[in-house]
């Protein structure tokens, strides 16, 4: 998750239009961006995404990240990474206020990405397979509704830049000799204003020199690249490859910190020139995803889609608002309150509204779920009773772990309490147990949720998500989900 600069400005109305069209126009404070209904049939896609550890990727270098010693450190690390992702999405929840129209298009198509978890490499992150460039270069990308830039380590510029991995054969875009590839100028109002929320720089020694970027995690990764417009492929279902002109990406010559070995990340958060709003824009304004078991063997296989999906055998969705502009990247959904075993929770409604510090976000890229205090607090103390025919245990002096664990000698599922979330048009989610009570180690278990300080933001991460379609309709401003296996097809 990256910080960012924001410059506040004022609207008359709370509403940023956005029309479908063959032409992309964009102004950031006073001006809508618009994009023109086109008909077309691009029939569906399918990419396919790939566990970390598939062996798939053996025959690529640059994918030597580790699994964690043991299953306490994999928590550890999830909660550093968690901890340092909060930090952002609490900085950027005051200040954002915009809301987002998007007009229908005409024929939505399907794109479909396979996912596998990647839990196992202590990153809590889903992967997906993804092609760019003329002639095209496969990536292996973390995808994230918390950002909005699609990058991938890349070479423009610098002549040296992974030197040694290009040697290896390791998977670089070489953006100079790509017949597609058209960096952004510096001097044009998207470097200057529309992408300084993306840390562009303002330096520009010439009018046409590439616009820079200077990336910040706040996990204290950096990454230093320039902006450009580049074809990506997306492969259909019968076969047939689709291009997609005009990407932004983000060329990344440089990167420091937890990101040296991996291809990049695909950005799908709520942002113009994201991915998901480039895809969405071809495929119905629609994308969803089914994350897999968070400790699933790696040759599960899930999707992320772009478009309507069509399956018979598909469960009932149930449909909650879905708060778009308001916290750009991040998707903020309605939530009323929380029951445990059907009784209500006496959490303050303040708590849940985003407009007044409080909100609900749901975020891939976070792993366990972060509940503010007052929260927290409640459900922690609705767990004492069933967790009290355990023994409980104290937390590590490293930090970086649950507040509640416990022994699990003779722990059963059906021991523990039914937990659901209720959003404020009633519908309801109701996640498995063991996506509340989480394996921490041999013999150790750990409620799955963290408390965080209020004000603040809660956060539904994709532990308590898996198991489950997630469906983006950015259409209609709404939310879908309904229990899944995870293996349509």
């Amino acid at each position: 998750m990256f910080g960012f600069r924001f410059r506040p400005c004022k609207m008359e109305t709370s509403t940023l239009f956005v029309f479908l069209s063959l032409s992309l126009f964009f102004s950031y404070c006073n001006f809508p961006f618009h994009v023109h209904a086109s008909q077309s049939n691009h029939g569906t896609a399918k990419f396919k995404l790939i566990h970390r550890h598939s062996p798939e990727l053996g025959n690529f270098h640059g994918t030597t990240l580790g699994p964690p010693s043991n299953s306490r450190e994999r928590l550890r690390q999830l909660m550093r990474s968690d901890n340092a992702r909060l930090n952002t999405i609490t900085r950027r929840l005051f200040p954002r206020r915009k809301n987002v129209h998007v007009e229908i298009p005409a024929n939505p198509n399907l794109v479909e990405l396979p996912i596998r978890s990647a839990a196992d490499i202590g990153t809590g992150q889903y992967f997906v397979s993804f092609r760019v460039g003329s002639p095209p270069r496969k990536f292996i990308m973390i995808i994230d509704t918390g950002s909005s830039l699609t990058w991938m380590k890349c070479k423009y510029k610098c002549k040296s830049c992974f030197k040694d991995r290009v040697s290896q054969h390791e998977r670089i875009l070489n953006a100079k000799t790509s017949r597609t590839f058209r960096p952004i100028p510096c001097s044009s109002d998207i470097c200057k204003q529309d992408l300084a929320r993306s840390f562009s720089l303002q330096h520009c020694p010439r009018p046409s020199a590439p616009c820079s970027y200077d990336y910040r995690y706040s996990d204290g990764t950096t990454v230093l690249g320039l902006f450009g417009n580049e074809t990506a492929i997306v492969r259909l279902t019968d076969g047939r490859k689709f291009k997609m002109p005009e990407v932004m990406i983000g060329c990344s010559e440089t990167i420091m910190g937890e990101f040296h070995d991996i291809d990049g990340v695909m950005g799908l958060g709520f942002e113009w020139h994201s991915f998901a709003l480039k895809a969405a824009k071809k495929f119905g304004y629609k994308f969803s995803y089914c994350l897999v078991d968070h400790l699933s063997p790696s040759n599960l296989v899930n999707f992320l889609v772009f478009g309507e999906i069509n399956d018979p055998t598909m469960p009932k969705m149930q449909y909650t608002e879905l708060i778009l502009g308001v916290v750009n990247p991040y998707y903020a959904v309605n939530v009323s309150g929380i029951s445990i075993d059907g009784k209500m929770l006496d959490i303050p409604s303040h708590v849940w509204d985003i407009r007044s510090g409080g909100g609900v976000i749901v975020d891939s890229g976070s792993s366990l779920t972060q509940l503010v205090n007052p929260a927290f607090n409640r459900v922690a103390a609705a767990f004492e009773a069933p967790l009290s025919k355990f023994k409980k245990l104290s937390r590590s002096s490293e930090g970086a772990e649950p507040e509640i664990c416990f022994d699990d000698a003779g722990y059963k599922e059906s021991m523990m309490p039914k937990l659901a979330i209720h959003f404020a048009d009633g519908a309801k989610l109701t996640p498995p147990v063991k996506s509340y009570v989480l394996d921490a180690a041999d013999g150790e278990k750990c409620l799955g949720f963290t408390s965080t300080p209020w004000p603040g933001s809660t956060v539904i991460g994709n532990i308590l998500q898996q198991n489950h379609m997630w469906e983006f309709d950015l259409l209609n401003s709404r939310l879908g989900f309904a229990p899944s296996s995870c293996t349509f097809e």
